[in-house]
Protein backbone atom coordinates (compact mmCIF):
# COMPACT_ATOMS: atom_id res chain seq x y z
CA UNK A 1 0.00 0.00 0.00
CA UNK A 2 3.01 2.40 1.22
CA UNK A 3 3.87 1.37 -2.83
CA UNK A 4 1.27 2.72 -4.14
CA UNK A 5 0.49 5.98 -2.50
CA UNK A 6 4.29 6.49 -3.17
CA UNK A 7 4.19 5.90 -6.78
CA UNK A 8 1.14 8.03 -6.72
CA UNK A 9 2.70 10.74 -5.42
CA UNK A 10 5.86 10.71 -7.79
CA UNK A 11 3.54 10.76 -10.67
CA UNK A 12 3.10 14.83 -11.08
CA UNK A 13 6.01 15.66 -10.57
CA UNK A 14 7.17 13.26 -13.53
CA UNK A 15 4.22 14.78 -15.47
CA UNK A 16 5.65 18.51 -14.63
CA UNK A 17 9.21 17.28 -15.32
CA UNK A 18 8.29 15.70 -19.07
CA UNK A 19 6.52 18.73 -19.70
CA UNK A 20 9.05 21.53 -18.59
CA UNK A 21 11.51 19.13 -21.27
CA UNK A 22 9.32 19.28 -23.95
CA UNK A 23 11.18 20.91 -26.90
CA UNK A 24 7.76 22.14 -28.36
CA UNK A 25 6.63 23.82 -25.69
CA UNK A 26 8.12 27.29 -27.06
CA UNK A 27 5.20 29.28 -25.12
CA UNK A 28 7.86 31.01 -22.89
CA UNK A 29 10.66 30.83 -25.90
CA UNK A 30 10.99 34.70 -26.40
CA UNK A 31 14.17 35.10 -27.99
CA UNK A 32 12.41 32.79 -31.14
CA UNK A 33 9.36 34.54 -31.22
CA UNK A 34 9.22 37.58 -33.90
CA UNK A 35 6.60 39.36 -31.23
CA UNK A 36 7.24 37.73 -27.76
CA UNK A 37 4.14 37.84 -26.28
CA UNK A 38 3.53 37.94 -21.90
CA UNK A 39 1.73 40.40 -19.69
CA UNK A 40 3.86 42.84 -18.63
CA UNK A 41 6.11 43.45 -22.08
CA UNK A 42 6.05 46.87 -23.15
CA UNK A 43 7.43 48.88 -25.84
CA UNK A 44 7.93 52.61 -25.43
CA UNK A 45 8.78 55.85 -26.82
CA UNK A 46 8.19 57.90 -23.58
CA UNK A 47 5.29 58.23 -21.21
CA UNK A 48 2.44 59.12 -23.78
CA UNK A 49 3.67 56.55 -26.63
CA UNK A 50 3.22 53.21 -25.56
CA UNK A 51 2.02 49.52 -26.29
CA UNK A 52 1.98 47.38 -23.60
CA UNK A 53 0.75 43.76 -23.16
CA UNK A 54 -2.26 44.06 -20.00
CA UNK A 55 -3.87 40.79 -19.85
CA UNK A 56 -4.96 37.50 -22.17
CA UNK A 57 -8.67 36.71 -23.77
CA UNK A 58 -10.33 33.81 -24.94
CA UNK A 59 -12.27 34.61 -28.48
CA UNK A 60 -14.06 31.95 -30.16
CA UNK A 61 -11.87 29.72 -27.38
CA UNK A 62 -8.53 30.86 -28.98
CA UNK A 63 -6.12 32.50 -26.48
CA UNK A 64 -5.26 36.12 -27.43
CA UNK A 65 -2.96 38.56 -25.51
CA UNK A 66 -4.22 42.37 -25.02
CA UNK A 67 -2.09 44.75 -26.72
CA UNK A 68 -3.35 48.17 -24.67
CA UNK A 69 -1.12 51.34 -26.94
CA UNK A 70 -1.60 55.11 -25.61
CA UNK A 71 -0.51 57.19 -28.81
CA UNK A 72 -0.49 61.09 -28.25
CA UNK A 73 -1.34 61.17 -24.77
CA UNK A 74 -4.94 60.80 -25.71
CA UNK A 75 -5.52 58.17 -28.22
CA UNK A 76 -6.10 54.68 -27.57
CA UNK A 77 -6.12 51.48 -29.03
CA UNK A 78 -6.54 47.84 -27.59
CA UNK A 79 -5.71 44.81 -29.99
CA UNK A 80 -6.21 41.26 -29.53
CA UNK A 81 -3.05 38.84 -31.52
CA UNK A 82 -2.03 35.58 -31.10
CA UNK A 83 0.45 32.95 -32.74
CA UNK A 84 -1.32 29.99 -34.06
CA UNK A 85 0.58 26.62 -34.37
CA UNK A 86 1.50 27.74 -38.14
CA UNK A 87 3.36 30.36 -36.48
CA UNK A 88 0.81 33.09 -38.11
CA UNK A 89 0.64 36.32 -35.96
CA UNK A 90 -3.73 36.78 -35.85
CA UNK A 91 -6.18 39.55 -34.48
CA UNK A 92 -9.57 39.00 -33.53
CA UNK A 93 -12.02 41.52 -31.65
CA UNK A 94 -14.28 40.50 -29.27
CA UNK A 95 -17.53 42.21 -31.16
CA UNK A 96 -16.35 39.97 -34.30
CA UNK A 97 -16.07 36.32 -33.55
CA UNK A 98 -15.77 33.66 -36.20
CA UNK A 99 -13.30 36.27 -37.92
CA UNK A 100 -9.46 36.59 -37.43
CA UNK A 101 -6.84 39.20 -39.44
CA UNK A 102 -3.31 37.66 -40.69
CA UNK A 103 -0.85 40.57 -39.77
CA UNK A 104 2.25 37.98 -40.49
CA UNK A 105 3.09 34.52 -41.13
CA UNK A 106 6.61 34.16 -39.54
CA UNK A 107 7.06 30.67 -41.52
CA UNK A 108 7.13 32.56 -44.75
CA UNK A 109 10.12 33.20 -47.26
CA UNK A 110 10.95 36.28 -48.99
CA UNK A 111 8.31 36.84 -51.88
CA UNK A 112 5.89 34.63 -50.60
CA UNK A 113 2.29 36.04 -50.21
CA UNK A 114 -1.01 36.03 -48.54
CA UNK A 115 -4.21 38.10 -47.57
CA UNK A 116 -5.05 39.06 -44.38
CA UNK A 117 -8.60 38.33 -44.84
CA UNK A 118 -8.99 36.87 -47.57
CA UNK A 119 -12.43 37.43 -48.58
CA UNK A 120 -11.65 40.03 -51.44
CA UNK A 121 -13.36 42.83 -49.35
CA UNK A 122 -11.49 46.86 -49.12
CA UNK A 123 -9.59 45.79 -46.36
CA UNK A 124 -7.94 42.83 -47.86
CA UNK A 125 -4.22 43.33 -48.09
CA UNK A 126 -2.05 41.24 -50.02
CA UNK A 127 0.65 40.92 -47.73
CA UNK A 128 4.47 39.97 -49.45
CA UNK A 129 7.33 38.80 -47.57
CA UNK A 130 10.28 41.99 -48.66
CA UNK A 131 13.34 40.52 -46.49
CA UNK A 132 13.62 38.32 -43.92
CA UNK A 133 17.00 37.27 -41.94
CA UNK A 134 17.46 34.92 -38.94
CA UNK A 135 16.43 38.36 -37.00
CA UNK A 136 14.28 40.68 -38.88
CA UNK A 137 11.52 40.18 -40.96
CA UNK A 138 9.47 42.82 -43.51
CA UNK A 139 6.42 42.51 -44.71
CA UNK A 140 4.57 44.50 -47.05
CA UNK A 141 0.52 45.48 -47.23
CA UNK A 142 -1.08 46.43 -50.57
CA UNK A 143 -4.92 46.62 -50.50
CA UNK A 144 -5.64 45.57 -54.18
CA UNK A 145 -9.15 45.39 -53.53
CA UNK A 146 -9.27 49.57 -53.02
CA UNK A 147 -8.70 51.25 -55.95
CA UNK A 148 -7.83 54.48 -54.70
CA UNK A 149 -4.86 53.14 -52.39
CA UNK A 150 -3.98 50.07 -54.45
CA UNK A 151 0.10 50.34 -54.99
CA UNK A 152 0.21 52.52 -51.75
CA UNK A 153 2.07 49.96 -49.95
CA UNK A 154 3.39 50.57 -46.39
CA UNK A 155 5.95 48.12 -44.69
CA UNK A 156 5.59 46.38 -40.76
CA UNK A 157 8.88 45.28 -39.81
CA UNK A 158 9.71 42.94 -37.01
CA UNK A 159 12.89 41.79 -34.86
CA UNK A 160 13.27 37.72 -33.06
CA UNK A 161 13.60 38.50 -29.85
CA UNK A 162 11.81 42.03 -29.48
CA UNK A 163 8.58 41.98 -31.34
CA UNK A 164 7.67 45.29 -33.83
CA UNK A 165 10.71 47.39 -35.22
CA UNK A 166 9.03 50.82 -34.61
CA UNK A 167 11.69 53.10 -33.19
CA UNK A 168 11.17 51.58 -29.59
CA UNK A 169 13.37 54.10 -26.76
CA UNK A 170 12.18 51.11 -24.30
CA UNK A 171 11.41 47.56 -24.67
CA UNK A 172 10.95 44.54 -21.55
CA UNK A 173 10.60 41.46 -22.72
CA UNK A 174 9.77 38.44 -20.39
CA UNK A 175 10.62 40.38 -17.02
CA UNK A 176 13.61 41.93 -18.71
CA UNK A 177 14.26 45.60 -19.56
CA UNK A 178 16.71 44.82 -23.36
CA UNK A 179 16.25 48.18 -24.76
Amino acid sequence: MKKNILQLLILPFLFVACKMQNPKNTENNFSESFLPMQIGNYWKMDAQNYTEIQDTMRIDGKLYYKFYSLIGGDAVSTTYLRIDENNQLKESWTEATGKEYTRAKFNSKVRDSFFTLNDQSNNDYKVTVIEKTDKKMTFSFDMIHQDNMKGQTHQVTYIKGQGLDDGWKNIKINGKVIK
